[in-house]
């Protein structure tokens, strides 16, 4: 393939190479015009992706493994609503579980070298994860919203709700991931030409709309489900708290916590893990999104490594939930510690209702 230079609606030849030089005969005909104008990525930089990379697809591998595991080996953890935190980290295990190994070999061979079907799968693969992941996330802030707001007149979550859920979040997931191979956009190599996603380059109207649509239906919808739940969460739990000192500076004691309280308050932690979740994909995902909708208007600031870079980091959202419920999740902490000792640091000791029902009680009682 002929090396060349963009200068306005030309491409004139480079002196030192295209990106597109390493490209294989087979995915020739993917490669859109717009990467002929870049020069290759230097070797340092894609040994720099590649070790990020690696790095983030060992701990989401362990850590989405032990979150399955000790999810569904512990019988404290299988409630309803933790079917969808078993979810997510399938989810998020897969991702990391098909994605990096593919990506990891063509950043070895600085190009695609699997061949376009490889290509569509991989980029599949990494929508239907993905687009399964905010769909959880989504369930799960809304199960909290439904505890915390709305308390016993909320709907409580059953198995059969769950498994309702988890249906409609993978069918969701594979009618927008299977949508480009039928002809509703289709998928391309990216960046540095080392992995796959939809094509944003392309400015006619079928792989446009369907990056709208996408967007809506795949990020804006279920951000919208988290934002709104968490407002009232917050709002609750905040109210709920005032409520709660003024009473106690009412009748000169410490605290008022009976066990409905101290439930409450668990509640409430479990509430903040979801959001330190959601708050990490939310961060992962976005700038991918931003380069899409850059490529969408036909912007001239991407570049091969700014795009790799943020398909990286959308794909490393996946090791970040393990961690955070590693670190934070009460019960899961403590399964976590009868079964992998060495994976906990700290204590896993929480504070018993007792301890603090009966402050408030020795506060009452005259001496």
């Amino acid at each position: 393939m002929e090396s060349s230079q963009y200068i306005g609606p030309y491409y004139l030849p480079l002196t030192n190479g295209s990106l597109v030089d390493k490209v294989t005969p087979d995915m020739a005909h993917l490669i859109h015009p717009y990467w002929n104008k870049f020069p290759p990525v230097e070797p340092y930089m894609t040994k720099l992706i590649g070790t990020w990379l690696a790095v983030t697809g060992i701990l989401s591998f362990v850590g989405n493994g032990l979150v399955v595991y000790i999810f569904s080996t512990t019988k404290a953890l299988r409630t309803p609503a933790n079917l969808l935190v078993l979810n997510l980290a399938i989810s998020d295990f897969g991702m990391m579980a098909t994605n990096v190994p593919m990506m990891a070999l063509n950043l070895f061979f600085e190009t695609w070298i699997l061949g376009p079907f490889m290509c569509d799968m991989y980029a599949m693969l990494g929508s239907v994860f993905g687009a399964n992941s905010i769909w959880s996330m989504s369930m799960i802030a809304l199960d909290r919203y439904e505890v915390i707001v709305k308390g016993v007149s909320g709907r409580p979550m059953t198995i059969k709700l769950a498994v309702i859920k988890i249906v409609m979040i993978w069918t969701m997931a594979t009618f927008w991931t299977i949508a480009p191979m039928m002809g509703w956009s289709r998928y391309v190599p990216e960046g540095n030409l080392t992995s796959c996603g939809l094509d944003y380059l392309e400015q006619d109207w079928n792989p446009k709309s369907y990056l709208i649509f996408y967007t809506i239906f795949v990020y804006l919808l279920p951000l919208f489900v988290i934002c709104y739940s968490y407002w009232f969460i917050i709002a609750a739990v905040a109210a709920h708290e005032k409520a709660m000192r003024e009473q106690a500076k009412k009748m000169n004691v410490k605290s008022l916590r009976s066990q409905e309280d101290t439930d409450k308050s668990a509640e409430g932690k479990l509430a903040k893990i979801a959001l330190v979740n959601i708050s990490l994909w939310f961060f992962a995902w976005t700038p991918y999104g931003i380069l899409n909708f850059l490529g969408f208007f036909g912007s001239d600031i991407l570049t091969p490594t700014l795009t790799i870079w943020g398909a990286v980091f959308a794909k490393a959202g996946s090791s970040y939930n393990p961690i955070v419920y590693g670190i934070s999740h009460p019960k899961y902490r403590i399964a976590l510690k009868e079964k992998c000792p060495c994976c906990v640091c700290g204590s896993t000791e929480e504070p018993k209702a007792s301890d603090a029902t009966s402050q408030a009680t020795n506060a009452e009682t005259p001496a």
